[in-house]
């Protein structure tokens, strides 16, 4: 078997690493061998969400895996043919739903068959994308590169107890580049969901977080919401999105210091066509496009990196960074994966 070697030290050196090999993996049915997982985390190894994400790949594609359990540093995974699917799966844990997202939702849609999945585990926990992020921001840009996915959030799970439950519908889809420049809209959208707090408290935050959006010239729209979770907690979404740009956001309530942990300026300061976070999660579909997909960030990180790296080591997309003011444009000419009907 000939499998091509990713050093899981590289970049971020976490999750990203092992979420985006594993989807260009299946895609392009190329084997990989994954080294050195999670080697820069304090805790190394797979974590509940990975294995989840394996397993639920094991059941959809009849792949072949070696190395898929807690703690594993090391992984062999040999994808077999993408299947419609109608499964339940639950992580066990509080661990995220959102990031198996991240994996299922480009591998079903662009090998053009259908997932009706669902899920139970965290919707909303540390270093992870908030439910509102994927439904909202993630969701959009999905829609614009053509690939077509439907969410219904049933329940919130909130570190520790978890228990949050989503329904999924992927369906076939073909593929796009998308061309993004500069934000241009004065419009901000709040979007807070929450459970087990005083209604009040949540409010007076999100007050105090409308207050400073419209001493910077936005116009603001804001929706909160209580549902229904085991444990309390509460995340947030600051959006804005037009033709040109899609950029948000999220965070989520610290019960600390009661309030939520927001980096709102650089929302704030983002002036150009995704935020930091939706930046890297472009990339995997960007990869196997027809046609260059263009965007620009005001800085590269870690995790935007990381994911240029492995995408083009797996794909053999070509892709570039360029310098522009105040931030950086970044360019991948995708594969337009032949095997793809």
């Amino acid at each position: 078997m000939d499998f091509l070697k990713i050093n899981g030290a590289f970049g971020e050196g976490g999750g990203q690493i092992i979420r985006s090999a594993l989807t260009i993996s299946c895609i392009t049915k190329q084997p990989v061998h994954i080294e050195n997982i999670r080697k820069n985390r304090k805790i190394q190894g797979l974590k509940p969400q990975h294995l989840t994400a394996i397993k639920i790949l094991k059941k959809i594609s009849d792949s072949i895996v070696i190395g898929d359990k807690i703690g594993s540093t090391e992984l062999k995974f040999i994808p077999g043919d993408i299947k419609s699917s109608k499964i339940f799966e639950d992580v066990g844990t509080a661990g995220s739903i959102p990031l198996i997202l991240q994996v299922l939702i480009p591998i079903v849609a662009i090998s053009q068959k259908k997932l009706e999945i669902n899920i139970r585990g965290g919707t909303d926990v540390l270093w992870s994308p908030t439910m509102n992020f994927t439904q909202h921001i993630l969701k959009e840009v999905y829609s614009r590169m053509g690939i077509n996915f439907s969410l219904e959030i049933k329940k919130r799970g909130y570190y520790p107890k978890g228990g949050g439950e989503i329904n999924l519908v992927v369906n076939p889809s073909k593929i796009k580049s998308i061309f993004l420049t500069k934000r241009n809209t004065n419009q901000a959208n709040i979007t807070c969901t929450f459970s087990n707090i005083s209604h009040e408290k949540i409010e007076n935050e999100i007050n105090k977080i409308k207050e400073k959006l419209i001493e910077n010239n936005f116009v603001v729209k804001s929706k909160i919401q209580e549902q229904e979770s085991r444990d309390s907690g509460a995340s947030i979404l600051v959006s804005s999105i037009d033709e040109n740009s899609i950029i948000g956001i999220d965070g989520l309530f610290n019960k600390n210091t009661q309030k939520f942990d927001l980096d709102l300026e650089e929302f704030l300061e983002n002036q150009f066509s995704v935020d930091k976070n939706l930046a890297d999660m472009i990339i995997v579909p960007a990869s196997l496009a027809k046609g260059k997909t263009r965007f620009q960030v005001k800085k590269i990180t870690k995790h935007l990196e990381t994911n240029l790296f492995v995408t083009s080591k797996i794909s053999g997309c070509k892709y570039g960074v360029g310098k522009v003011l105040d931030g950086f444009e970044i360019i991948i000419e995708g594969i337009s994966y032949a095997s793809i009907k």
